[in-house]
């Protein structure tokens, strides 16, 4: 992850994320194979983060 990807998203979401992430991670269910909460999480961020791009209008990775 580069440092513009990181600067797109607002810091009260990269904050929050964290937390939801590592909770997840100690106090979530076990891997569910396509329903694995850290891998919904994941696809979230990624989802906000190509959004928030194309508002830009910036295509780059």
């Amino acid at each position: 992850m580069d440092r513009t990807s990181r600067r797109a998203l607002p810091l009260g979401y990269r904050i929050g994320w964290r937390f939801r992430y590592a909770a997840v991670s100690v106090f979530g269910p076990a891997q569910l194979g396509s329903d694995d909460p850290q891998l919904r999480l994941r696809r979230e961020r990624e989802r906000r983060l190509e959004q928030v791009r194309r508002d830009r209008g910036s295509t780059t990775p």
